[in-house]
């Protein structure tokens, strides 16, 4: 006795004449779409305990899986647990697909199952990790080079809020590396050009345009509510002032830098894990003389280079927000473009920071425009 091979056609006539279908695929792939009738059974669980969620040995079972290798698989274990007749649907439900035939979703919401489909098709993010995504907020300083594919990309990837600040306008010159922002915007406030793009890109998302300049007082109502804060500018004073107000809020920070042909990257997360992880002070206790930290406009910038850093840094977010893999905490990663080259420094946390030093109160704001200017 053997698993008998069937078309979906077949299936589908077969299924209406009272046989169970069944599809033995993982609930994220099933997320993405499921043939009209078909239980959701994977396949370990059917094989466990087949009595559980099939009729009677006699009754005829139908498998389908995404492409039909998991249910003949699946058919063969049935048939030595006693089940005689079973069929597996060529093609699995790709065929089905392919072959018109009707899909349901387990929730009536298409644009989600059909724009994140490749998503919930990985068991580490899933229709779980997907809602959580949604339902994320993340605060991002800068709308230019690297604000532009990081804001992007998790625009694409479903982060539901964001929220970017940025006083500047859109001009020409920004156009060769700040992607979010078009040649029909030039003049316009470089949030509501961020705001238009992502989304075109993604209309289901919620974009706050923030036009304003960061500072003292205005940052912790920026960061209010925010899961995640990115720095997105290139701009020291910026970058001490997030630094400081995410360790007071207790909120990661995503750091990305960029110039000429070089970039780096890493996640400061040391107020939720002081004394274990650093903050941009432990790393740069003391900002270097202004001669040398010139900004984009005044040294060059490979056009491409801050979609690498600006791709990294979105990376990191969706990693923290779903508490996935391996964060940059601690490592600093550094990209030589010209040379194709990576290399992670490790960065310890300062037992004596003036920031995050464990136990220590936050010393407030100070004037990060002349502390920046020596």
């Amino acid at each position: 006795m053997a698993v008998e091979p069937i078309s979906p056609e077949e299936a589908r006539r077969r299924q209406q004449r009272g046989a169970v279908l069944v599809d033995v695929r993982e609930p994220h792939e099933r997320a993405a779409g499921m043939a009209e009738g078909a239980l959701g059974v994977s396949l370990a669980e059917l094989v466990q305990s087949p009595a559980q969620h099939l009729p009677e040995p006699g009754a005829e079972v139908l498998l389908i899986c995404e492409g039909g290798a998991r249910s003949h698989r699946c058919g063969e274990q049935l048939l030595q647990a006693g089940y005689r007749r079973v069929a597996s649907v060529e093609g699995g439900t790709r065929a089905w697909a392919a072959g018109a035939l009707p899909l349901v979703h387990p929730a009536d919401d298409p644009d989600f199952y059909d724009r994140y489909s490749r998503h919930l098709r990985l068991p580490e993010v899933g229709e779980a990790g997907q809602r959580r995504l949604l339902q994320s907020r993340v605060a991002v300083v800068g709308a230019g080079g690297l604000g532009s594919p990081l804001a992007y990309y998790l625009a694409a990837a479903g982060v539901g809020t964001l929220a970017i600040a940025d006083d500047d306008v859109v001009e020409r010159s920004n156009l060769q590396r700040q992607i979010l922002h078009a040649e029909g915007r030039i003049g316009m406030p470089k949030v509501e050009s961020a705001r238009q793009a992502l989304l075109a890109l993604n209309p289901g998302l919620r974009v706050e345009a923030v036009q304003e300049r960061i500072t003292s007082a205005n940052v912790e109502r920026f960061l209010h509510g925010a899961d995640v804060v990115v720095d997105g500018g290139d701009n020291l004073p910026m970058r001490y002032l997030l630094n400081d107000a995410c360790v007071k809020l207790r909120k990661p920070l995503v750091y990305g830098a960029i110039d000429r042909f070089n970039g780096q990257a890493s996640v400061f997360d040391a107020g939720r894990h002081r004394g274990e992880l650093p903050c941009y002070r432990c790393l740069f206790p003391e900002p270097p003389p202004p001669e040398f930290a010139p900004s984009c406009s005044d040294n060059g910038v490979l056009g491409v280079l801050p979609g690498v850093i600006g791709v990294l840094q979105a990376t990191e977010v969706v990693k923290l927000l779903l508490d996935l893999g391996e964060p940059l905490s601690g490592r600093l990663l550094r990209f030589d473009a010209l040379a194709m080259r990576f290399r992670e420094t490790r960065v310890p946390a300062d037992p004596d920071c003036v920031v995050c030093a464990p136990g220590r109160e936050f010393p407030g704001y100070i004037d990060y425009a002349r502390f920046c200017a020596g």
